[in-house]
């Protein structure tokens, strides 16, 4: 995985029996089900679907599909999921208390300076975090 950037095939089915609509299944996920009216809009989804499902675990291998069996109305595509910035979209900020001399605390409130954004600012710059 470089840069967070994961890519899956997943199996997207097109069906017409209720109305018409798309749900994609992957094998390379199990339990991984979403759906949607669009080819792209289920496209969108499944991208969430999987970076739900797997946040928080070691990221599965992706499996050769060359093997799996599709029926007349399934599609084999290909999703990017890009983990930073799932993560980072889906993510609540947490309260932290730091301990800074009392000069510093009181010029930075002199200043009007967020202790929390600068504290945030220098984290990402030393973790090496892109924000784009």
């Amino acid at each position: 995985m470089k840069n967070g950037i994961l890519l899956y095939p997943v199996i997207i089915s097109e069906y017409n029996d209720d109305g018409h609509y798309y749900v994609a299944t992957s094998p390379n996920i199990p339990g991984m089900i979403t759906q949607g009216t669009t080819l792209t809009d289920t496209a969108y989804w499944t991208e969430d679907a999987i970076a739900t499902m797997i946040n928080g675990s070691d990221y599965p291998e992706t499996v050769d599909p060359s093997n799996w069996k599709l029926k007349d109305n399934d599609k084999l595509v290909y999703i990017t999921v890009d983990m930073t910035r799932w993560i980072k979209k889906n993510t609540r900020t947490v309260k932290k208390t730091i301990t800074v001399p009392e000069y510093i605390s009181n010029l930075a409130k002199k200043n009007n300076i967020n202790v929390s954004k600068v504290a945030t600012d220098a984290l990402k710059r030393a973790l090496n975090i892109d924000d784009d």
